[in-house]
């Protein structure tokens, strides 16, 4: 009886349920479109090649026009000019020249061939071939119109030709509207008002206009000075807007000029005396960063003392250390369109017919299905039926994939839904150049430290981050899926972004070959120990020395905060910029340090703990000062990735691995064994949820472009010097082998450039000497014995003990006695 009760009611039930979903499924019929995707392309297409036809037709009208007029104005007063009597000269036939006539003679004179440009931009919009703003296109032709109108009325009255093409070269439009404002305002008025006007019609047009004008204005002023106005504008950046990525439904931007401010203040612009010996001076122009810290600690006092209150408010620039320095053009990155495909309708309705087909075998009924299009993956979103749990499909997900027969599938939960990603057939290359170039990421890279642009979504949004936020990232996959084009992008995010002056990278490659292409960089943008000998650190000695020397340089860097009272770098760098902190008290610029390690699992098998403390040393402390860690490992196992790693780097990202083990290691869930490869990634950071994403590609053709423009400009003397570091192994030797009856041959000359500069630099002494930084370090400890210095501490030069030369000259004098 229960059970005839139960089928019972649900026959009685069978009804309702028939009908209550009609009236929705009714109204979604209706809220369909008119017409299918193939219907509007069609359509669209159509439009493209109606567009084109008349504006070639109408640009051959016009010019005919021009040179046949005369011949045939009898055509406008016959009655029959349509018969075949009639012949016209125009090559668009009588109708072209009636359609030229009405628009040169009638309208707006010679200002009528903007139609065609108009029509033109049409064809483009219509064949998508660019992305064209058609609002703003048509108000800047129909303002060109009426403006070359009035002008060439206005300039072709001075002149003999006053009348030709009928109504003038302006049109009847121009030649009346000229008269009347002559009547009112005179030709010298006149003159003025359209001057003016096709001014701001140029910055309507371009903002460069009004940019070239402010640069003129001001080399004129600076001419008497002897001063040459410098030319920032990067005329070889081109327009964003025409390198945009098709696939990207984000409007492009249009690449931001850097105009450095010739006339701010910089404290290393003064000479120092020669020194005795000293080394004939480089190129003229290239300052290293050693000597102008060396500039300001002996010159300071006399700097401010000759500066007058106004000029001492000027902010600072650090950019004036490279001043004509150009960031690398956008025209350098490709835009890979032909490697963009997108997915069929075909596809998606064989996709969702599949997901429908394999719930329902488990009983699991939908509502609703939509497709969110990536380049890589295309992310289905589930309504399901009341009182189906998330937890339901996301149990099946292997048996989901199976049914599907695809690659890459991952079952991910929505605030509303519950999503589905399946990989696309033929996936798309995403180029990097498309993310730089998107308006969104111009927008929020100007509020970045350190912009990063990593990809795009499954979702079709750009994808990127600021390191300084994240503060350090851990980057890990198998082999071959993408890792090192990853790393390449995020270099190449950050030339993009930061000067030479705002950013210094450490590279540490143990393969040799990762990193070899940033080599050329090194007196722009490395930074390395001052013993080293290549800019891109490869030696495991020397990688657990510089992270050392990287511990050294964050604890000098906290000892200037504290004395600056702030508590981060941003904060201390905005306070010496506003010339709030005193060069003379060792304040200095403090530029971001970024240090990127590949193959980190590698290093740890070979150096152990000399690699693995100072990481976490810096992981732990060095964020708020600036440094900042980029370390990449193909052997995602708990060895390599170790409690301690992840607990300081809470953003990782995870390129396809081959185990869900490996996975959850990297990010603490499953999901990176599931991906496509090939840059297929799933990022991790905090505040934010597991965000797939598909890696932008740069290539080695576009690499070597990118450090040959940067690398071929004027640079630093050398890499950015990191402080010195002294193994404690190798330390206890010290002082104890000092000979001082076997000084150095130019133990004297040292002695008494230490003393004059009152800087016990080993650093100074390899750069104004030219000698290896071993035999510096022995100079300086046998100044040490002698009593002229005093003992190294940490980063800081040495204590000179020894206060003018007359005392140093009785030193050298008792030593030579000995």
């Amino acid at each position: 009886m229960a059970e005839k009760t139960r089928k019972g009611k649900g026959k009685t039930a069978a009804k309702p349920k028939k009908k209550a979903p009609s009236a929705p499924k009714k109204r979604r019929e209706e809220r369909r479109p008119l017409l299918s995707d193939e219907a509007r392309r069609t359509v669209r297409i159509v439009l493209g090649v109606l567009c084109g036809i008349l504006t070639l037709y109408t640009l051959v009208a016009l010019l005919s026009y021009v040179f046949t007029w005369t011949s045939d104005q009898s055509l406008s007063f016959s009655p029959q000019m349509f018969s075949l009597e009639e012949t016209a000269e125009n090559a668009g036939g009588k109708i072209g020249f009636l359609w030229a006539d009405l628009l040169i003679s009638r309208w707006f004179g010679l200002g009528a061939f903007v139609l065609p440009v108009f029509l033109g931009a049409l064809t483009v919009y219509c064949f998508r071939i660019k992305k064209v703003n058609l609002l703003r296109v048509f108000l800047l032709c129909a303002l060109g119109a009426v403006i070359f109108s009035v002008l060439l009325a206005y300039v072709f009255s001075f002149t003999p030709y006053d009348s030709m093409l009928g109504s003038g070269a302006g049109g009847s439009y121009g030649h009346y509207a000229n008269q009347w404002m002559c009547d009112k305002l005179g030709k010298a008025g006149m003159a003025g008002v359209l001057i003016v006007v096709l001014f701001l019609y140029a910055c309507l047009l371009t903002p460069k206009v009004a940019f070239w004008l402010d640069d003129l204005v001001q080399g004129i002023s600076h001419k008497d000075d002897g001063e040459e106005a410098d030319d920032t504008d990067l005329s070889d950046i081109e327009d964003l807007d025409d390198e945009e990525d098709p696939g990207l439904i984000v409007e492009g931007a249009e690449e931001a000029d850097t105009d450095p401010t010739d006339d701010w203040l910089e404290y290393a612009g003064t000479d120092t005396e020669p020194v005795e010996g000293e080394n004939p001076p480089a190129e003229e122009g290239v300052t290293s960063p050693d000597e102008v810290e060396l500039t300001i600690e002996k010159s300071a006092n006399e700097i401010i003392a000759g500066l007058s209150d106004d000029e001492w408010r000027l902010r600072y620039d650090p950019r004036l250390d490279l001043p004509k320095y150009k960031f690398p053009p956008m025209s350098l990155l490709n835009d890979y369109r032909d490697k963009w495909y997108e997915v069929s309708r075909q596809e998606l309705e064989n996709n969702k017919q599949r997901i429908v087909n394999a719930l329902n075998s488990y009983k699991i009924r939908v509502k609703g299905i939509t497709a969110k299009m990536g380049p890589t993956v295309t992310l289905y979103k589930i309504q399901l039926d009341d009182g189906i749990k998330v937890a339901q499909v996301r149990n099946l997900e292997e048996d989901i994939a199976i049914s599907l027969g695809a690659k890459g599938v991952r079952v991910v939960t929505l605030l509303d839904s519950v999503g589905i990603e399946v990989a696309n057939v033929k996936p798309s290359v995403v180029a990097l150049k498309a993310v730089m170039g998107c308006q969104q990421y111009q927008e929020a890279s100007q509020k970045m430290e350190l912009p990063m642009a990593l990809g795009i979504t499954v979702t079709n949004e750009p994808f990127f981050l600021d390191l300084a936020k994240m503060p350090h990232l851990l980057v890990a996959g198998a082999t071959g899926q993408g890792k090192s084009v990853g790393l390449n992008a995020m270099i190449t995010s950050l030339l993009y972004a930061k000067h030479p002056a705002e950013m210094k990278l450490v590279l540490v490659d143990p393969k040799k070959v990762e990193f070899s292409l940033y080599e050329k960089l090194d007196k722009h943008y490395l930074a390395m120990l001052p013993d080293g000998d290549e800019a891109i650190i490869t030696d495991t000695k020397k990688v657990a020395n510089t992270l050392n020397s990287l511990c050294v340089e964050m604890d000098a860097r906290y000892d200037l905060l504290k004395k600056a009272d702030v508590r981060q770098l941003k904060e201390y760098n905005e306070k010496f910029l506003n010339r709030q902190l005193n060069p003379v008290n060792g304040h200095k610029f403090l530029p971001y340090i970024v240090v990127i390690i590949d193959e980190f699992g590698d290093l740890l098998m070979t150096a152990g703990r000399e690699i693995e403390n100072p990481i976490a040393r810096l992981a732990q402390k060095a964020r708020a000062v600036g440094i900042h860690l980029v370390i990449a490992t193909q052997r995602p196992t708990v060895n390599i990735i170790t409690g301690s790693i992840k607990a300081n780097f809470n953003s990782r990202v995870a390129f396809k691995v081959n185990t869900g083990t490996d996975s959850k290691v990297i990010i603490d869930a499953p999901g990176a064994n599931r991906l496509v490869g090939r840059g297929d990634m799933l990022v991790v950071y905090p505040g934010h949820d597991l965000t797939r994403v598909q890696c932008a590609l740069v290539d080695t053709d576009e690499i070597i472009g990118i450090v040959r423009f940067i690398s071929q400009q004027r640079g630093y003397e050398g890499p950015f010097a990191l402080p010195e570091y002294v193994d404690p192994n190798e330390e206890d030797a010290g002082l104890g082998d000092v000979d001082l009856h076997r000084r150095d041959q130019l133990f004297d000359e040292c002695a008494k450039m230490v003393v004059q500069y009152q800087q016990g630099s080993t650093s100074m002494l390899q750069r104004k000497l030219g000698v290896g930084y071993a035999r510096a370090g022995r100079i300086m400890d046998q100044l040490e014995a002698a009593g002229i210095v005093g003992p190294q501490e940490g980063s800081k030069a040495r204590a000179v003990l020894v206060t003018d030369l007359d005392t140093l000259d009785r030193i050298l004098e008792s030593l030579n006695h000995i």
